[in-house]
């Protein structure tokens, strides 16, 4: 482990001791006052929610199936929350109570009571109950939900069940409110601080704190937001995560009369252009640091609120991304370095991996990151080799906390070494452009260094790459490195070798043809998986090629958009010529 990164570790450890030692005299200071709050009366304004509803859904948690993140709870009339959750997202899901979403839109009056029942039946648990339901991000998104949805439980109530929603909401946002010594660095800091605001600015008696929780809002969103729009974790799922609650906000300041503060409106004017910048042609997310699926309704939704409607920018240096764009062929680099290590939990070693798209169709991608079961999947998905780009010795250009103790106490595996130093280099030449872009994560343990070129051509027809390793140091010049350039392919993409075992045809979706080759090389066809799916992981494929440094200390390669079909591609390509890069 680097000095720098163990100092960051250990940074890391002690204060979230002291966090511990924090959150536990500040629960016992507060263990009174958070039972008995102080008085609020009616609900001022309830915030929009911007997610995306299934009106379907309703009749299920109607008839006590709760479907949350890849799992089924059935009741059988019993407490939904007596049962024994399957799974802790599906236990983050049930008690941030997001669900109630479906059920409003379902408007009817028998979704209306269903939905008082539950809350009611929620109430009335005892609040010794721990755990995950009061996880301070869990109980930032109970509170939003709670506010966001209250037209759906209090329109019809009666004085009664108006009076215990409000006693027990105001009870959670002071819970809230006292576990800020105690939240994990990131989205689910920035979420608490954005639940808090909209309390102060929604319920009657609370506009005293509308001040400090705006102030405090504000500090976190320019801590956590780079300049060019990305969030410090580097995750694009970030920016999906925080817009659908920073816009309706922006909406409550404005229906209060309160002028929303500058830095909130700054980050969403940043964040929406880093939120194009990262889209596909198909509307999806480039798959980076964590991103896994989201829903395109929801995209679209945010994307309605973006004033601009330009085309996305080239390059997001702060971030650490780059974008090239020709014709309806679009790539999107990873150029950066891994992010601090208290926001890393998720992150990639994906340093120099691409995604390419032609028009509504993705061609490569990186594995991604599944929405269920990720625990299982999470050593894999975060791996170099689950990403297109090259792997050396089979090892990851990044390494994770190991031991099982500061995992725990971490709540997560952080980086705890990558790159440290990654160059870039663009400019536009005579037939399109060229990229160039190198990173040192394999410097300190292999003495090599990672360097790849790209050039796209200017109608979009071609990529061209070359994928190097470059001695670091003089002890590296004679090793004989091992290595393997992997381009993971999305799972709608049919593949097949060519006869000749140095180049691959793929057919897209709407019959587009691609010819992949590496003249020099052999090319190998092998199993792969995309866990980004929104149906859970698929199995796809990925074109491999191997080689050796003593052998060759690099490899070229492109990929061939094709006018004609793809037998009379095959056919033409005996005549071919070898690629030349600019280099």
């Amino acid at each position: 482990m680097a000095v720098a990164h163990r100092r960051q570790i250990s940074s890391l450890l002690l204060g979230r001791a002291a966090r511990s030692v924090l959150a536990r005299a500040s629960g016992r200071s507060i263990v009174l006052s958070r039972f008995w709050p102080r008085r609020t009366d009616r609900l001022l304004i309830a915030p929009n929610d911007l997610r995306t509803v299934d009106a379907t859904r309703a009749s299920e948690v109607y008839a006590g199936r709760f479907v949350f993140a890849g799992k089924i709870v059935t009741s059988h009339g019993r407490s939904v929350f007596d049962l024994d959750p399957p799974s802790e997202d599906w236990e983050a899901s049930l008690l941030g109570f997001g669900w109630l979403r479906h059920l409003r839109a379902a408007d009817s009056a028998i979704t209306r009571a269903n939905a008082r029942s539950l809350i009611d039946d929620w109430i009335s648990k005892p609040i010794r109950k721990r755990g995950v339901g009061w996880r301070a991000d869990v109980l930032a998104r109970r509170v939003m939900s709670l506010l966001s949805q209250a037209p759906l439980v209090l329109n019809d109530a009666d004085s009664k069940f108006y009076r215990r929603f409000l006693r027990s909401l105001t009870r959670e946002i002071r819970y809230l409110r006292s576990t800020m010594v105690d939240i994990a660095d990131g989205v689910p800091r920035l979420q608490v601080l954005i639940a808090l605001c909209y309390a102060s600015l929604c319920l009657a008696n609370q506009a005293k704190h509308i001040r400090s929780a705006s102030r405090r809002l504000s500090d976190e969103l320019q801590r956590q937001l780079l300049p060019d729009g990305g969030h410090i974790s580097r995750n694009p799922g970030a920016l999906i995560e925080l817009l659908p609650d920073l816009l309706p906000l922006r909406q409550t300041y404005a229906a209060r009369n309160v002028e929303p503060p500058p830095a909130l409106l700054n980050a969403i004017d940043r964040m929406m252009p880093m939120l194009r910048f990262f889209r596909h042609g198909d509307g999806s997310v480039a798959l980076f640091n964590g991103m896994g699926t989201a829903p395109s309704g929801l995209l679209a939704t945010l994307l309605a609120y973006d004033d601009t409607h330009g085309i996305p920018m080239a390059s997001m240096p702060h971030s650490g991304f780059q974008r090239l764009d020709a014709g309806t062929t679009a790539l999107i680099m990873d150029t950066g370095v891994p992010p601090p290590p208290s926001v890393s939990r998720d992150a990639h070693a994906g340093c120099l991996s691409f995604e390419l798209s032609s028009g509504p169709s993705r061609i490569v991608v990186n594995c991604g990151f599944p929405a269920t079961a990720r625990d299982n999947w999470r050593v894999f998905a975060r791996s170099t080799a689950a990403h297109s780009t090259l792997v050396c010795h089979d090892t990851s250009s990044c390494q994770f906390v190991q031991q099982a103790t500061m995992k725990r106490m971490l709540h997560g595996a952080p980086i705890t070494s990558g790159p440290g130093h990654v160059e870039v280099f663009r400019e536009t030449v005579a037939d399109g452009i060229l990229l160039t872009a190198s990173h040192d994560g394999y410097a300190r343990q292999f003495g090599v260094v990672h360097q790849r070129t790209l050039m796209l051509s200017d109608d979009g027809m071609r990529l061209q790459g070359e994928d190097t390793l470059l001695s670091a140091q003089r002890s590296a010049k004679d090793r004989d490195d091992d290595y393997a350039i992997r381009f993971h392919l999305h799972p709608s993409v049919k593949v097949s070798r060519l006869s000749d075992a140095r180049g691959a045809m793929l057919v897209l979706p709407n019959r587009e043809a691609w010819t992949f080759e590496a003249l020099d090389d052999r090319v190998d066809i092998e199993d792969s998986v995309f866990l980004a799916g929104s149906d859970g992981p698929r199995r796809t494929s990925q074109i491999v090629i191997r080689q050796t440094r003593g052998d060759a200390s690099g490899i070229r390669w492109s990929f061939t958009r094709s006018s004609v079909s793809a037998a009379a591609t095959s056919a033409r390509r005996e005549a071919r010529r070898e690629p030349e890069l600019p280099l």
